[in-house]
């Protein structure tokens, strides 16, 4: 009795249509080199978007109880508002500022700088190229007031030769800019002029007290207060600048500054008349890495702290972008120009940042990822119908040569060869909606066979 072969068991029906029919190579070339391109554009955005913003700032300020010091406590309460931290060292002035700022160990990111001072201690209209720092703006002036005894006024500084002169001490901003207005003047350190180291209180009670011929004040020396009571002591002046406009084009980083007569005594109307003074700008210098949501940041701190009018500015005069020893930065002069972005406009800091570094990934997803993911089914297809095109090429091939005379090794390898196109056929891994296709494919090969069958 010989055995019956092993029942075939199918699977069920129901089961057959849950089985993907996808060519996965097909879909591999297609919608590979669309996520390529997007993963380039994604990684690309990201290697030119700046990282989140650091929670934290140092910044280099001046002496306690200088005017430097509560400009940055007053940044550090606004700073503090947006999340971020300032955190405030203590320094003799501008020149250690600078040398701390050019010191790329020194943890300090932004300062403030009196112009015309260099890390060096000199005078930058004589000195080269400065470090790799750049300016968020100038955020107020710094006037120079020189005051003088004699018997008449004095309209230049060159007649101050042989003079006692305090010029305030080694480092300080008011000395290193003395310095560089009396050599104008052809008057040197080591000349007969004798230049002092007083300054602020004590340069005022020498002068007072007919110790020396003259005093430069500047900052924190030179308050309105402190002014207009040395204007009050007998036989001293107030210097005025007829030159002062000769003195802004040869020192680029003053400015002058019209005073009207009263100014600092309306009772008393002093000055008597309008004079010209000079001042150079105090600017906020940054490091050139400095994170662009921080400069902005940095920007708004300053137009809230210097932006009212007061004996020496004008209301909004402050902050602004005077190039002077360092280059306005791009992100700052941005600002300057269209302000805020939409995000940090509308946002709290933190989220504002996180949704500017979000825009630059969603613009490349945006703009190559669904367009190229909308357009794949659409490849896909193409690729399947041109693979089902191609096995009509070889049929109609197959069906020319039917038509001239055969031998039957050649009618042999026909029909091995629509075999092998129909096995092919069988195989392919096609999605359900090009079925009708393969089934009309599957007729014409068989009319095709049917064809050299007769020709036999």
């Amino acid at each position: 009795m010989t055995e019956s072969p092993p029942k075939r068991e199918f699977p069920p029906l129901r089961l057959l249509q849950k089985i993907p029919r996808i060519s996965w190579r097909d879909l591999a070339v297609t919608l590979g080199p669309v996520l390529l391109l997007s993963a380039l554009a994604i990684l690309a955005a990201l290697h030119f978007v700046r990282p989140a913003p650091p929670g934290s700032l140092t910044i280099s300020s001046g002496p306690d109880g200088s005017k430097f010091r509560t400009v940055a406590e007053s940044y550090r309460k606004f700073l503090a508002n947006n999340g971020i931290k300032l955190v405030i060292l203590p320094s003799r002035g501008s020149v250690e500022n600078l040398q701390r700022l050019s010191d790329p160990d020194s943890g300090v990111d932004i300062a403030l700088v009196q112009d015309g001072v260099r890390p060096d201690g000199g005078d930058s209209s004589s000195s080269g190229e400065g470090p790799d720092l750049v300016s968020l703006g100038s955020v107020f002036y710094e006037p120079l007031t020189v005051f003088y005894r004699g018997p008449r006024p004095l309209t230049r500084l060159s007649e101050l030769q042989s003079k006692k002169i305090a010029i305030g001490p080694e480092g300080s901003g008011t000395r290193l800019l003395a310095l560089a207005l009396l050599k104008a003047n052809g008057i040197e350190p080591s000349g007969p002029t004798q230049l002092l180291d007083l300054e602020g209180d004590a340069a005022i009670k020498a002068l007072e007290d007919e110790q020396v011929d003259a005093i430069f004040l500047a900052g924190d020396s030179a308050t309105p207060a402190s002014i207009r009571q040395t204007l009050h002591a007998k036989g001293v002046r107030l210097f005025d600048f007829p030159q002062a406009d000769a003195y802004v084009r040869r020192f680029r980083y003053l400015s002058k500054l019209e005073l009207p007569a009263g100014a600092f005594d309306l009772g008393d109307n002093l000055p008597a008349e309008p004079i010209a003074m000079l001042a150079p700008t105090v600017e906020l210098v940054a490091r050139s890495d400095l994170h662009p949501a921080l400069s902005d940041l940095l920007i708004e701190a300053a137009q809230a702290v210097h932006g009212r009018a007061s004996l020496l500015q004008n209301a909004s005069e402050f902050p602004a972008p005077l190039q002077h020893d360092y280059p306005i930065s791009d992100d700052a002069a941005r600002y300057y120009k269209s302000g805020r972005s939409f995000a940090y406009r509308y946002l709290p800091f933190w989220l504002a940042s996180l949704a500017d570094r979000a825009v630059a990934v969603l613009v490349p997803i945006i703009v190559l990822l669904i367009p190229g993911l909308r357009a794949v089914p659409a490849l896909y297809g193409w690729r399947i119908n041109n693979r089902i095109y191609g096995r009509y090429a070889e049929l109609m091939a197959l069906e020319r040569a039917v038509v001239g005379p055969l031998t039957e090794e050649e009618r042999v390898n026909m029909m091995s060869r629509l075999a092998e196109i129909e096995r092919s056929v069988i195989d392919a891994r096609m999605p359900g909606a090009y079925a009708n296709q393969i089934f009309l494919l599957r007729r014409h090969i068989k009319f095709v066979r049917d064809q050299l069958a007769e020709s036999a």
